[in-house]
C-alpha cells in the first residue's frame, strides 16, 4: 500500500479516478447482496442517499458521523506517510477519551474556555502516548506495528472496562459509565451556536469538533507538505535507507509519527464524549478507528482524499440507519457489508485495477518509419 501517488498514473488518476473505480465495484457487489435478499437496489440506493443527504437534519447526522471519521482517517496516514500501519486508532481514541473525561470531571467547573484547551490537551497527550509505546516498541526493539497496535487495542479496551465498572462509574448507576460533565465541560452543539445568533438549525450532535477536524486536515497537509519535519517523515516511509543516507533516523520519526497518530486519533473523543453524551460511555469509540484504515485508503492518505472519503462514510453510517428502517430487509449490517467491500477493494485489492490502468495510460512510441 503506496502512501504517495504512482509514478505511472497521473495525479488525478492516481487520487480520483482508481478510487471512484474501487468505490463502483464494491457499491455494483454490494448491489448483487441487495438483489439476493430481494429488494431493488436502485430503491435501496434511493433511501440511503436521501437519509445521508435528504434534508439538514439529515445531512447535519453525516456531517457529524464524518467528523469521526476525518480524525481517524488522518491518524491512520500520517502513520502510512512513515511506512506504518497503524491498526490501534481504536485503542489511541479510547485511551485520549480517558483524558479528557478526567479533565472533565474533575476540572468542569472551570470556564469553558479553560476547560476546552484542557480536555483538548489531556486527550491529545493520552492519545499520543499510547501511540508511541508501540512505535517505540517498533522503532527501538522491531516488534512489528501491526501486531502490536492490535494488542494495545485489547489492552486499552480492558484497562476502560475495569476502570468504568469499577473506578470512574457513576455512583449508584449500575451502566458502566462515567457521570455527567459539569454543562461547562460540554462542547457546544451547532444548533445551540446558531440559537444564539438567531438563526434555527435542526437539532443534531453536531459539534464544534467538525470546524476542529477541519483544522486537523489542514494542519496535516501544511505538516507534510510545507515543513522540513514532514518532509523527512515522508523521506522515512519512501525509503528508510536513503533516509539513514541523508542524515536522518527513521527509528525518531518513526515514534514521533506513531505519536501524532495517537493524537489526532483521540480527537473522537471530543466529538463522541464532550460534544454528544457528556459522559464517558463504554465502546464510545464504535469501530471509528478501524473504518479509519478504509478512510485513509480511500482518500489515498491525502487531507482532501481523507475529508470526502470521511464523508462517503458518514452517509454510509447515516444512511444506512434509514434504509434499515425504510426497508427492514436490509439491516445495519448491510451497510457493514458495503463498507467492508470497500475496504476490499480500496485497501486488499487496491493493485487490482492499477496495472490495467497504467497500461492504459502508457505513453505511446512511435512506430518505426
Amino acid at each position: 500500500m503506496a502512501a504517495g501517488p504512482s509514478r505511472k498514473l497521473p495525479a488525478w488518476a492516481d487520487y480520483g479516478l482508481l478510487p471512484l473505480l474501487n468505490l463502483v465495484v464494491a457499491f455494483l457487489i454490494a448491489s448483487l447482496v441487495v438483489l439476493a435478499l430481494g429488494e431493488n437496489p436502485l430503491e435501496a440506493s434511493g433511501y440511503l442517499v436521501r437519509g445521508a443527504f435528504g434534508n439538514a437534519e439529515l445531512f447535519s447526522w453525516t456531517l457529524f458521523y464524518a467528523t469521526n471519521f476525518v480524525f481517524t482517517g488522518l491518524a491512520v496516514a500520517i502513520a502510512f506517510h512513515a511506512g506504518l500501519f497503524n491498526i490501534g486508532a481504536e485503542g489511541q481514541a479510547y485511551i485520549g477519551g480517558l483524558g479528557l473525561t478526567l479533565v472533565c470531571l474533575y476540572l468542569g467547573d472551570l470556564p469553558f474556555l479553560v476547560v476546552l484547551p484542557l480536555a483538548t490537551l489531556a486527550a491529545a497527550a493520552f492519545g499520543a502516548a499510547w501511540g508511541f509505546i508501540p512505535g517505540w516498541l517498533q522503532a527501538r526493539r522491531g516488534s512489528h506495528i501491526v501486531i502490536t497496535t492490535i494488542m494495545f487495542n485489547f489492552i486499552a479496551a480492558s484497562i476502560m472496562t475495569y476502570l468504568l465498572v469499577y473506578v470512574l462509574i457513576r455512583p449508584g448507576s449500575s451502566s458502566p459509565e462515567s457521570a455527567t460533565f459539569p454543562p461547562n465541560a460540554w462542547l457546544p452543539q451547532l444548533w445551540e451556536i446558531a440559537g444564539a445568533l438567531g438563526l434555527d438549525l435542526p437539532r443534531s450532535p453536531l459539534n464544534l469538533a467538525f470546524f476542529w477536524a477541519l483544522i486537523c486536515a489542514l494542519l496535516v497537509w501544511l505538516f507534510l507538505t510545507r515543513t522540513r519535519a514532514g518532509f523527512e517523515l515522508r523521506v522515512v516511509g519512501r525509503n528508510d535507507q536513503a533516509a539513514v543516507y541523508a542524515g536522518i533516523s527513521p527509528a525518531r520519526w518513526q515514534m514521533i509519527a506513531m505519536a501524532l497518530s495517537g493524537a489526532l486519533a483521540s480527537f473522537i473523543a471530543l466529538n463522541e464524549v464532550m460534544g454528544s453524551h457528556h459522559r464517558l460511555l463504554l465502546n464510545f469509540t464504535g469501530g471509528y478507528g478501524f473504518v479509519g484504515i478504509a478512510v485513509a485508503l480511500m482518500g489515498r492518505n491525502h487531507p482532501v482524499g481523507i475529508l470526502l472519503a470521511a464523508l462517503l462514510f458518514g452517509a454510509l453510517y447515516q444512511g444506512g440507519s434509514e434504509l434499515a428502517f425504510d426497508m427492514p430487509a436490509i439491516t445495519k449490517d448491510m451497510v457493514v457489508v458495503v463498507q467492508g467491500l470497500v475496504i476490499l477493494f480500496a485497501g486488499a485489492l487496491e493493485h487490482f485495477f492499477r496495472p490495467t490502468l497504467e497500461r492504459m495510460f502508457r505513453p505511446r512510441r512511435a512506430a518505426p518509419a
